[in-house]
C-alpha cells in the first residue's frame, strides 16, 4: 500500500531542501504538525533521529541525501490506523526537485507500508494549504492517514 502527493512551491530547490531536511523542525507547517517533541539525543539531519508528531506519530529518519535532495523516514507508532499492531514497514520519503522553467521546487512526498489489516486501506481526501516564504504549499491534513 502507499500514498502519492506532490506540490509546486515557489521557491529555489536549495531553500525548499534547506527547510524540510531538518527532521526536528515542522514549524513551515504548522497548520498540519502544531506540536513536536525531539526524542533522544541525535541531531535534526542523523539518521536515527526521532520525533513525537502532535503527541502520537512516532517517526524515525532513516536516511538523509543532500545530493539526491532526499529524506527518509520511518512511522514507528502511532493512533489506531498506524499503530504498530496494524502497519508494519511504514517508510515516508520527501524529495525536492528543481524546475528549470521559473526556478521553483517540485516537491514529492510518497510511503509504502503493509497492512496487517485488510480494513486499513489508503484515503488522502483533501489537501490544507499552508504558507511558505512566498508561495504556498499542498500538504495532506493529519499527514493523509485515515480517520487521524
Amino acid at each position: 500500500m502507499g500514498c502519492y502527493n506532490s506540490t509546486i512551491v515557489d521557491a529555489p530547490v536549495d531553500k525548499v531542501w534547506a527547510t524540510l531536511r531538518d527532521f526536528h523542525d515542522f514549524s513551515w507547517c504548522s497548520d498540519v504538525v502544531p506540536q513536536l517533541e525531539v526524542v533522544g539525543d541525535a541531531g535534526n539531519t542523523e539518521v536515527g533521529a526521532k520525533r513525537l508528531l502532535n503527541g502520537v506519530f512516532h517517526e524515525t529518519l532513516v536516511e538523509l541525501d543532500d545530493e539526491a535532495r532526499l529524506l527518509r523516514y520511518s512511522i514507528d507508532d502511532g493512533p489506531e490506523a498506524v499503530s504498530k499492531d496494524k502497519v508494519k514497514g511504514y517508510i515516508g520519503e520527501v524529495r525536492a526537485f528543481g524546475v528549470t522553467d521559473d526556478d521553483s521546487t517540485f516537491v514529492l512526498w510518497t510511503s509504502s507500508w503493509e497492512s496487517t489489516r485488510v480494513e486499513f486501506r489508503n484515503s488522502v481526501i483533501r489537501f490544507t494549504e499552508l504558507s511558505w516564504p512566498h508561495s504556498r504549499v499542498i500538504l495532506p491534513p493529519k499527514l493523509a492517514v485515515v480517520g487521524l
